[in-house]
């Protein structure tokens, strides 16, 4: 074990404050249905077989809903309807300006109900109100910006003078499968369907079972925006069940899904058979350094947000922080005891800085892993459920010190407000610390040294780095990860690459002088 505490931790530990909580309560929205349906060529629907399955909320994890558990007849029917609307519908032949005006007005019902929306999805996933309704705004913008940017679009025309004129025209795959994690539902919802819709495809939609409720709530936003019947579907159900069908479907040429490692192996090797395109954002457990020259306030508050916000339930998570020795000390200090300050609790007081956990068996998952903690690393916060909050998925934001990079802790994926801290002495050891996971989707770096900044973040296994930030998205820029954590990228125009085919066309001006094989 690396070095023990020194009293400014012990004392960090000794007398920090235990972590606030919000008043438990058990809020229940007006007008919340009791029933989830399939949306299939415009109509809601139940399952073919009448199957169901029961929804939770995770404040109380009592069933107020069930949900129509899709199986692969229940697919068939959705991807028929997506494959009419693309085949003989308008939407794919709609001009670009068209389709934007769709996606702006599905922009604007979505701030027009933001309120709702915040309320239904905090109720569903135990995120915190206050952070939901700042989801919500982003999934407006998701649709906004890619409503810029399929009217922008441009694509390449080549000319060789006198001779030939080669262009590229753009044409959209067809039926696009989206299957989406639980984690912040509705705006990673928005992330797939605006660019798919942007680029003239049809989609089946396949939620996440835990989180069916927002999903439920496209619909009636899309319809009213003038979206044509067929062109969006829904099928709720089990991943193994619905989503195992949708990626076997012979008729769904593209599969987009935002999940867990493990799944997404199977996924890619379910789509193997039909040659399917793949665009995959997986797991990660994404490295923070921070070096002594940091703003260490900076650093702090940051790293704080990184990985406590939305319940530590992200994937581009901070959630193991890299300390340069000569500051450590006072780091895991000063980083404990805002940890311990952290409102816990009910998820719809907009003093709640975390809320509950998605699910119970998720619940279940973390709390393994905070048990695990305990003999891989130094506790110096959190590490249970928080006083005064004895029901619901409720985790104090949990800090381990001194942990090892062979810790399970330090190389898996939580997926909750866990985060551990290491130390390190050189550049060198701080860059083998961060590339030592099998993941590599974020990493945070904190330096005033603008060369070490650049020389180590070209150095980093992760598809994206921030420097001196958390993670603040540009959705003009790639967002996907590297090694296990995810095959191909999204955003901006990749996002339109991935969902349109693109047709070089070549037009001879003059004569073509072509070898003239059989002529005597």
């Amino acid at each position: 074990m690396p070095d023990p505490a020194s009293a400014a931790v012990r004392a960090a530990q000794m007398h920090a404050a235990p972590t606030h909580h919000a008043a438990a309560a058990h809020y229940i929205p007006e007008n919340l249905p009791t029933r989830i349906q399939h949306f299939i060529d415009g109509e809601f629907v139940d399952s073919v077989s009448g199957k169901t399955f029961d929804v939770l909320d995770p404040v109380s994890n009592r069933s107020y809903a069930t949900a129509a558990a899709g199986q692969a007849e229940d697919i068939d029917l959705a991807v028929a309807a997506a494959t009419r609307a693309f085949t003989d519908g308008p939407w794919p032949r709609m001009l670009p300006r068209a389709r934007a005006q769709v996606l702006n007005r599905i922009a604007e019902a979505i701030e027009a109900q933001d309120a709702r929306l915040a309320e239904l999805e905090t109720f569903d996933t135990g995120l915190p109100i206050t952070q939901a309704l700042g989801q919500a705004h982003r999934a407006a913008e998701n649709f906004r910006f890619f409503a810029d940017l399929i009217v922008a679009q441009a694509d390449d025309t080549y000319s060789v003078p006198g001779r030939q004129i080669n262009y590229v025209n753009r044409k959209p795959v067809g039926v696009a499968g989206l299957i989406t994690p639980w984690n912040t539902p509705f705006m990673l919802e928005s992330w797939k369907l605006a660019p798919a819709l942007a680029s003239g495809c049809t989609v089946v939609l396949k939620p996440a079972e835990f989180t069916p409720l927002s999903a439920s709530l496209w619909a009636e936003i899309f319809a009213a925006a003038g979206l044509p019947a067929g062109v969006f579907n829904l099928v709720n159900g089990i991943g193994e069940e619905a989503g195992d069908a949708l990626v076997k479907h012979p008729r769904v040429p593209l599969i987009s899904f935002t999940g867990e490692t493990t799944t997404g192996q199977l996924i890619y090797r379910n789509c193997a058979a039909n040659l399917k395109g793949m665009s995959m954002e997986l797991g990660g457990k994404s490295p923070a350094v921070v070096f002594a020259d940091a703003d260490l306030d900076a650093a702090i508050d940051s790293t704080l947000f990184g990985v406590f916000s939305l319940n530590g339930e992200r994937c581009t998570a901070g959630s193991r922080i890299l300390v340069e020795r000569s500051i450590y000390e006072d780091f895991c200090a000063r980083f404990a005891a805002r940890a311990q300050q952290i409102v816990v609790g009910d998820p719809h007081d907009p003093k709640t800085e975390v809320g509950a956990l998605v699910h119970p068996e998720h619940f279940a998952k973390v709390m393994s892993y905070v048990e695990l903690g305990k003999s891989e690393g130094r506790l110096l916060a959190g590490g249970g459920r928080p006083a005064g909050l004895p029901e619901g998925n409720y985790v104090a934001p949990t800090v381990f010190a001194d942990v090892a990079p062979t810790a399970r802790i330090f190389q898996e994926e939580i997926f909750g407000p866990v985060v551990t801290i290491t130390p390190f002495d050189t550049d060198a050891e701080a860059l083998e610390l961060a590339n030592g996971v099998k993941y590599g989707l974020a990493a945070y770096l904190w330096t005033s040294d603008l060369t070490r900044a650049h020389t180590f973040a070209h150095a980093v296994e992760a598809g994206m780095v921030w420097l001196n930030s958390h993670n603040v998205r540009d959705l003009r820029t790639p967002f996907g990860g590297v090694k296990a954590s995810g095959l191909g990228h999204e955003g901006g125009y990749r996002s339109i690459d991935f969902y349109t085919d693109q047709q070089a066309v070549h037009i001879s001006l003059g004569v073509v002088h072509t070898p003239r094989f059989g002529a005597r």
